[in-house]
């Protein structure tokens, strides 16, 4: 059993920073990582993947992270897993039970505070199909893909149409396969220059203004999308992202094979039976694969007691 003041859980750029802190006032602090590395979250597969920033700024981020590690004389104690952390409110502490990953020995802390630093995007979030389960073909999330080399001449179906799923779709239909994305919701298309665009001018100009020339100009670039399966959201990018947290997707080139019939947009899946997927209108198509782009999820609701998500 170890006791100390703080108890930091998850060693990415916030709980590196928090410890940090905790250092220059000289409160002692013990910081765990379920992962090998800090910022493990850190766009796995970028590297095969047409980014709109180039790998060497992941490189360079990672980078800055080791230095600022050593600088600060951070010691994150790495493969260690959270199973279990309560309120005694007794003796005003957070008992908290950890487990080391490589060794499966159980290690217990007991500390006065605790900051969750573990992210929102800590656990892969696959939704629950019907039928999913009992599919031949592979399923996988969109942090394990690595690249379309491998699905060339497959029929793969890609589930969300985020920044990541357009991205493999985009990978996938290079590499030759037959590619199709599910588009569920509204979504903004814009280029890195509209965007970077957007966030200069609404340091001037009402952000409802911003939107609506950010909105005209992806048009003039674009076109009508609608024709395609891809509808607008009611409110501006900016706003939108303000509201509710949901980014505009940075288009790669995916716009240009989905015009061109490279790529398929289809509608939210109903169900699966055996290979043959079913979407809401009554298509169904057979897949080789499926590749869920459907985000994260926060783990810490499994082991914080009386957790409660917002």
């Amino acid at each position: 059993m170890e006791e100390t003041v703080v108890l930091i859980v998850g060693a990415g750029s916030t709980g590196l920073a928090t410890a940090a802190c905790l250092t220059q006032f000289s409160i002692p602090y013990v910081i765990v990582e379920r992962e090998d590395c800090s910022a493990s979250l850190c766009c796995p597969t970028c590297h095969t993947l047409k980014m709109p920033q180039p790998t060497s700024q992941k490189d360079q981020f990672v980078k800055y992270l080791d230095n600022y590690i050593e600088c600060f004389n951070i010691r994150p104690r790495y493969h260690t897993a959270i199973e279990s952390c309560m309120y005694d409110e007794g003796r005003k502490r957070w008992d908290t039970m950890a487990r080391d990953k490589v060794t499966s020995m159980v290690v217990k802390y007991k500390a006065r505070f605790v900051v969750v630093a573990s992210g929102e995007n800590s656990a892969e979030n696959i939704p629950m199909i019907p039928g999913l389960n009992y599919f031949p073909g592979e399923v996988i999330h969109s942090s394990r893909y690595k690249s379309g080399s491998t699905y060339s001449r497959k029929n793969v179906l890609v589930v969300g149409c985020g920044n990541s799923g357009m991205e493999i779709a985009y990978d996938l239909a290079a590499h030759g396969a037959n590619t199709s994305i599910v588009v569920r919701s509204p979504v903004h298309v814009m280029t890195k220059e509209l965007i970077r665009l957007g966030m200069t001018l609404v340091q001037y100009l009402p952000v409802n203004v911003v939107d609506s020339l950010l909105v005209t100009m992806s048009n003039f670039v674009f076109g009508d999308l609608s024709t395609h399966g891809i509808v607008r959201p009611k409110i501006g990018p900016l706003l939108l992202k303000s509201n509710t947290g949901r980014s505009a997707v940075i288009d790669v080139g995916t716009v240009g094979l989905i015009k061109r019939g490279m790529i398929k947009v289809l509608g939210g899946i109903s169900n699966i039976t055996g290979n043959i997927v079913k979407f809401e209108g009554r298509d169904e198509r057979a897949f080789d694969a499926i590749i869920f782009a459907t985000g994260y999820k926060s783990t810490a609701n499994n082991w914080l007691k009386d957790f409660e998500e917002e």
